[in-house]
């Protein structure tokens, strides 16, 4: 070898050095990333990650978020089911049933309060839960806001199937069918509830699920939270705090600048402009996203749970880590 192909060699070994060095950093500095659910509705799951992506939240506390939007409810709990996603916001009974049908999750956060779920009439008869008894109610009977409604239905000694007709509908639908005068009530969430309000002032809310549940309970209740696959967590084991510190400064977001939320909501999900910050500062659309390992968080939401069990909806309760501890 001359002396000339010697330095040519050895510059090109320290080149490849070099090279080899700044791609294992380049990889070493990667941030996490973590694949949210979303759906195509003007709901909790879309407006909430759509907040985080557009402030930057995600990559602000160490992670990116990658966003899989699902057209329905039943394919974006089956995104999590899969494994296609890693974490999503959703009822807690149904992570309960779940995690019972062995689904490897676990839940890291608080999302939204029970304030968003309502009963809404145009009847000036009815003016609480207890004169809907022998009137037509419409509720999306298949979801965690209908075991919720019902639980704090027995707990006033009212069974919803025997006391009212019940008329099954998703939100959407319970919305039109109160529209067109087909049923006396519907179960409603927001922001869908300010939006049926704005295009008829004559309704009226006789039932929100927030100070029902305060008055079984005496504690705030949960009517939507974060779970994230297990093995997701095995996987990248600073995520839930990543992503529970995101949700948190979503929380401060939406409490400092509701008209900053209302824009991102309308540019996103369409919703007409001033619906959003009309249900947040109404507190009707409450999202107070905390770690689920807290003391307070956890007994709240394992509340829920035996409640559920109590009132028939789950054969048992879940084991013990549903609820993540770091």
């Amino acid at each position: 070898m001359t002396g000339l192909s010697r330095r040519a060699f050895t510059m090109g070994t320290a080149a490849t050095l070099m090279s080899t060095a700044l791609a294992t950093n380049s990889q070493a500095q990667a941030p996490t990333k973590i694949r949210v659910g979303s759906l195509t509705l003007p709901v909790f799951a879309p407006i909430i990650i759509n907040i985080m992506k557009a402030q930057k939240f995600d990559t602000k506390n160490g992670f990116e978020a990658e966003v899989q939007v699902y057209p329905s409810f039943s394919s974006y709990y089956a995104g999590l089911a899969t494994g296609e996603i890693d974490t999503l916001i959703g009822g807690p009974t149904y992570f309960q049933k779940l995690r019972l049908e062995g689904v490897p999750l676990q839940i890291v956060a608080t999302g939204a309060t029970l304030a968003d779920l309502v009963i809404i009439t145009k009847d000036p008869a009815i003016k609480s839960l207890a004169d809907l008894k022998g009137k037509q109610l419409a509720a999306d009977m298949g979801s965690g806001q209908f075991q919720i409604l019902s639980i704090y239905a027995k707990s006033k000694k009212m069974d919803l199937a025997k006391d009212t007709t019940l008329v099954n509908a998703n939100f959407a639908v319970a919305r039109a069918q109160l529209a067109a005068g087909r049923v006396d009530a519907a179960m409603i969430i927001e922001p869908i509830a300010t939006m049926m309000m704005k295009d008829d002032p004559s309704l009226k809310i006789i039932f929100n699920a927030n100070d029902g549940w305060k008055e079984i309970a005496g504690t705030t209740g949960w009517e939507l939270v974060y779970a994230m696959r297990e093995d997701t967590i095995k996987k990248a084991p600073d995520a839930p705090k990543k992503f529970v510190a995101a949700l948190a400064d979503v929380t401060k977001y939406l409490r400092s600048d509701p008209d900053g939320a209302d824009k991102i909501a309308v540019e996103t999900v369409k919703l007409p402009p001033g619906i959003l910050k009309e249900a947040v500062l109404a507190k009707r659309w409450d999202f107070d996203a905390k770690p689920a390992w807290d003391a307070t968080e956890r007994k709240s939401i394992w509340d829920t749970f035996e409640r559920a069990v109590a009132a028939g909806f789950h054969p048992k309760l879940p084991d013990e880590a549903i609820i993540y501890a770091p």
